[in-house]
């Protein structure tokens, strides 16, 4: 494949995935409301680990190519 149809191809992968991420960041965002939701200090902690931990294993795959990550985020019950 030719540089320049790699480099289209990826900036219209990153801009459409970038942007549904933000959104569901967003959406996480929303459940601070009090008045709809309830949620202890350690759920807030749990999420924002969570979210922190593949951030940098995004990290990691771009500076070297072999991080793992789970496949899914629970909130102990």
């Amino acid at each position: 494949m030719v540089d320049r149809e790699k480099r289209s191809r990826f900036v219209r992968l990153a801009e459409n995935r970038v942007s549904r991420a933000m959104n569901s960041i967003r959406l996480i965002g929303n459940l601070s409301n009090k008045s709809n939701y309830s949620y202890t200090d350690a759920d807030v902690r749990a999420i924002i680990s969570a979210l922190q931990a593949e951030i940098n294993n995004l990290k990691g795959q771009f500076n070297r190519r072999d991080s793992k990550s789970s496949d899914q985020f629970r909130l102990p019950k």
